[in-house]
């Protein structure tokens, strides 16, 4: 099985990756993972891609393409994989369709985590954690039990990511929609378009992501 999983940064997609690896041993594929690992390799890729890099120049479809089509054939990738941040336009998933087709596969299916912007932004902009254990609250829907106290460690101390606030997370939801809205339209006339409810509980989308894995291997 061989997935492409969209959704703007706070949609759930690394907790929805981990839980199809976890699920069905899909494993989450990162174009930015996979070029810091050629570059720490010193591969003739991770040479090339270094020098684009130093040069600060925009790195070459054919160099990422040549980077999936090595990393695919790592034998974690049996089952199949998930690509998470790539294809980002037209011309990206017609060389992924090419590269997959002279392996004599295909991409199964291209997942969208759907969500409601305001709501995705009251959802990051709220976060926080201990600075001590790293637990997870929220302003309004997961506060601790005693107000100011960590429910696990019991520390006082608490932090907030930088970039988790309204203006940095709309800047991101606007950058996500530029970069994947081209390839929405590919991925929808060739009937490989789903589309999930991101807001939904975490269960409820692992459930409905499972439905539609069910329903492309029928």
């Amino acid at each position: 099985m061989k997935l492409i999983l969209l959704g703007p940064p706070g949609a759930g997609k690394g907790t929805q990756a981990k839980r199809l690896y976890d699920r069905h041993k899909l494993v989450q594929l990162s174009t930015g993972d996979m070029l810091r690992a050629e570059v720490a390799s010193g591969s003739a890729l991770g040479q090339e891609a270094k020098r684009v890099m130093e040069a600060g120049q925009l790195m070459p479809d054919d160099i990422i393409i040549g980077m999936i089509a090595k990393r695919i054939e790592a034998d974690d990738c049996r089952n199949g994989f998930v690509l998470d941040g790539f294809p980002r336009t037209e011309g990206q998933a017609k060389a992924l369709d090419k590269m997959l087709g002279e392996k004599g596969g295909k991409i199964d299916a291209v997942i969208e985590l759907v969500v409601d912007e305001e709501a995705l932004i009251e959802r990051i902009s709220g976060r926080y954690a201990c600075a001590k254990c790293g637990a997870g609250y929220h302003d309004t829907f997961q506060r601790p039990k005693k107000d100011g106290v960590c429910d696990v460690c019991g520390s006082t101390e608490f932090v907030r990511r930088k970039d988790d606030n309204a203006e940095t997370v709309k800047a991101r939801l606007v950058s996500y929609r530029e970069q994947t809205a081209p390839i929405l339209p590919y991925y929808r006339a060739k009937g490989l378009l789903h589309q999930v409810d991101g807001m939904a509980d975490l269960d409820d989308v692992t459930t409905a992501i499972d439905a539609v894995l069910a329903k492309v291997r029928t």
